[in-house]
């Protein structure tokens, strides 16, 4: 049975000013697609372009997908000039970091950071501002030798709860995931699920209702979070308690103010014998949430849970600088051309969550990220390396398809968002370019 639209859907939605068509005469994906191009085969010889790029939504791959509405216009509308002329010198850039010639790369940044503004009212110019901004950071940490940028927690906090309002993404990942720990835990009455990156918990009571109204009776619910900030773990806990109390439903709150792949102790998340586990992963690349990948997987796999869920963003986190440059730029240029078609490039929502989350983590990943940096590989896919793992996947059912298309009508459905259920993977993208992907594995082989 699906989790009902109804009321979990109107708790979270909230109607936005500026709301409304506001469709550019450009898609910038679609030029740094087509520019790019030529960077790639001749900067990684060798490497599968499909590696770089954000992966391509095929709306062959399944009878339930949402069709893709292509962005040129039948008299080939594109970028203006300015725009690429922005694009090119950081295209150039690039190239200059890259080969360690900082001081032209330096020159460059400099004249970029004065023919672009995050304030511009193209998309091209706000991303190209954002990029210099991250890629200054890089030249000035490659010549001190140091990284590491403080997060503003609330600001961060305030900007996702933006970002979840005003476009699907976020609801996307909350809903799916939603789904499939229902159809996991069918029956079990005790129930533990561990949010490797809880922040403010907005996917749970969505959740809760549905547990609390089952014929069976509501199960025991206990909820381990993870975060880098008590202060806001305990709020968190606070809420979904008194959330809890309100539908009557038995629940506990386990804080633990660490990285899920530094945990040493692993009483630390108390465990119980006789409880459904369940764990969910919200990726994102604001911070590293988690730590070592290959400490988080030997504790996933020491867990045995019945069902993890997972989204992840379609985006490079290893590899070269410019294997990271060229992935996040079409990545990135996606996902403002998403927020530009309906949202004016006035609009306090769109600068919030461009400047407070993209900014963050195209910083994170030009930056601060790479193995060079932090000095480990990051896994370039956790899907691929659970099933090699040992992991079973489980197919996202046709009623986690039914929460995508639900919150899909939520937003303008002729500004392009695609969605392909293939592979027992659901993704969600803008157009032909896939930005998010939910899966779910189990531990327990059938």
């Amino acid at each position: 049975m699906p989790i009902r639209g109804g009321l979990d859907f109107a708790q979270e939605q909230v109607i936005c000013p500026g709301y409304g068509k506001n469709l550019e005469r450009n898609e910038l994906s679609q030029w740094v697609e087509h520019v790019t191009k030529q960077l790639i085969e001749d900067e990684n010889e060798g490497v599968e372009e499909d590696e770089l790029r954000p992966r391509k939504m095929d709306s062959t791959e399944s009878p339930g997908s949402v069709p893709v509405q292509h962005g040129w216009s039948n008299d080939g509308q594109k970028v203006e000039e300015p725009g690429l002329n922005l694009l090119t010198l950081l295209l150039e850039c690039a190239v200059a970091i890259s080969v360690d010639n900082l001081g032209e790369a330096q020159r460059m940044l400099l004249e970029l950071s004065q023919m672009a503004s995050p304030h511009g009212s193209s998309c091209a110019e706000r991303v190209v501002a954002y990029f210099a901004t991250a890629m200054s950071s890089r030249v000035i940490n490659s010549w001190l030798g140091v990284c590491s940028p403080l997060i503003n927690h609330k600001a961060v906090n305030s900007a996702f709860q933006v970002f979840n309002n005003v476009a699907p993404f976020i609801k996307f990942a909350h809903f799916t995931s939603n789904q499939a720990i229902l159809e996991a835990l069918h029956r079990q009455e005790r129930v533990h699920i561990i949010d490797l990156d809880i922040m403010q918990g907005l996917q749970w009571p969505a959740l809760f209702h549905i547990l609390a109204t089952r014929a069976e009776g509501p199960p025991q619910v206990r909820m381990t979070g993870l975060g880098n900030s008590m202060e806001q773990l305990v709020e968190t806990g606070k809420n979904l308690s008194n959330f809890a109390r309100r539908i009557g439903m038995y629940f506990e709150f386990n804080p633990v103010d660490n990285k899920f792949g530094n945990i040493v102790d692993i009483s630390r998340l108390k465990i119980r014998r006789g409880e459904a586990l369940a764990v969910h992963w919200l990726q994102h690349s604001l911070y590293d949430a988690t730590g070592p990948d290959w400490n988080t997987m030997r504790l996933l796999h020491g867990l045995g849970p019945k069902i993890i869920t997972l989204v992840e963003q379609d985006i490079a986190h290893e590899g070269s600088f410019l294997d990271r440059f060229v992935s996040s730029l079409h990545y990135y240029s996606t996902i403002f051309d998403s927020l530009g078609a309906f949202l004016l490039g006035d609009n306090s929502a769109r600068y919030q969550v461009e400047h407070c989350l993209l900014q963050r983590e195209i910083n994170n990943v030009l930056a601060v990220g790479g193995p060079a940096r932090s000095g480990e590989d990051k896994f370039r896919l956790w899907r691929s390396e659970l099933l090699k793992a040992g992991f079973t996947q489980i197919p996202m059912s046709t009623n986690s398809m039914a929460q995508a298309r639900l919150i899909l009508n939520m937003f303008p459905p002729a500004h392009g968002f695609s969605l392909v259920h293939g592979d027992g993977i659901l993704r969600l993208g803008w157009k032909e370019t896939s930005l998010y992907t939910a899966s779910a594995w189990t531990s327990l082989h059938p």
